[in-house]
């Protein structure tokens, strides 16, 4: 069955009472597989799916392209990679270090692969799919001036790959709206199929020609316009609908000892990406 036909079903990988379970969510509880049902409240949240790789498509929504200030649409997509470590979950912590101030949230929708996939054809992508997830692709700018642009330091620390609540299939996500919250104040919008200008089944379907997916394998697909710097204290939630709602605060740690490699950088250019150009932007594209 195609993960696009219903009904709609959502599971979450939880911890309750020091043992992990994957639960059934329905009518606002979670079911377990042995029959209790549980609230939300009663559970630790976790990943809701066990990644060999996290890859992640550059600019692909039409309102984040123009806030760059470009014009001519892109004629193939561009990729890069998280680590597994950067793997994080639903009421999880984004730790933002002493000394940094341009760490980013980036709404997204992450399509979850469900068997191994290589070689495959754009239409056949959907019989290859676990399902979907909503992520937050956080960056930490003040890093984008090193790593000859793989941006590993940007969009690799640990814990900047929130994913969740739950595994969902039965939607058709390409029908969805996504919306990024900050401290209950909506900051991001984009409607999916009128956004993206190449959809999940493209991406993956290019991907594949090269690279062996795996069950469980993250690809996130771009974020709409108006990403900017969270502050610790935040609170970030990112929804799509029919997908889920997926929640996370910011916190302060402290500076990484080891006083080596490219320091955090408040230049020109980092400036640009972390804040945007909000003074050039149309009205329905700048942060409300």
């Amino acid at each position: 069955m195609s993960v696009l036909e219903g009904p709609r079903r959502e599971l979450r990988r939880i911890l309750h009472e020091g043992s992990v379970y994957w639960a059934t969510a329905r009518d606002g509880r979670l079911e377990l597989p042995d029959g209790r049902s549980v609230a939300e409240t009663q559970v630790r949240h976790l990943p809701p799916c066990t990644p060999t790789k996290i890859l992640c498509t550059h600019i692909n929504y039409r309102s984040r392209w123009h806030e760059q200030g470009r014009t001519a649409p892109p004629e193939t997509p561009t990729y890069f990679q998280k680590p597994v470590s950067a793997l994080n979950c639903h009421g999880g912590e984004l730790v933002r270090p002493a000394g940094f101030k341009y760490l980013n949230y980036e709404g997204e929708l992450a399509a979850i692969i469900g068997r191994v996939t290589r070689n495959v054809r754009p239409e056949e992508v959907w019989d290859h799919l676990a399902g979907f997830a909503v992520a937050n692709d956080v960056g930490l700018h003040d890093m984008r001036e090193t790593d000859a642009g793989s941006m590993l330091r940007v969009k690799g620390p640990d814990g900047f790959c929130p994913i969740g609540p739950g595994l969902v299939s039965g939607v058709d996500p390409r029908k969805s709206t996504l919306r990024t919250y900050r401290n209950g104040r909506l900051v991001q919008e984009g409607q999916l199929a009128d956004e993206m200008f190449f959809g999940i089944d493209y991406l993956i379907a290019d991907l594949a020609r090269f690279t062996t997916f795996e069950p469980g394998d993250i690809v996130l697909t771009g974020t709409p316009a108006n990403s900017r710097p969270m502050q610790p204290g935040d609170l970030i939630e990112v929804e799509i609908t029919d997908i889920g709602r997926l929640s996370n605060r910011v916190v302060e740690a402290p500076a990484p000892r080891a006083r080596v490699g490219h320091q955090p950088t408040d230049t020109d250019n980092v400036r640009k990406t972390a804040l945007g150009n909000d003074e050039r932007l149309p009205p329905q594209v700048r942060p409300r």
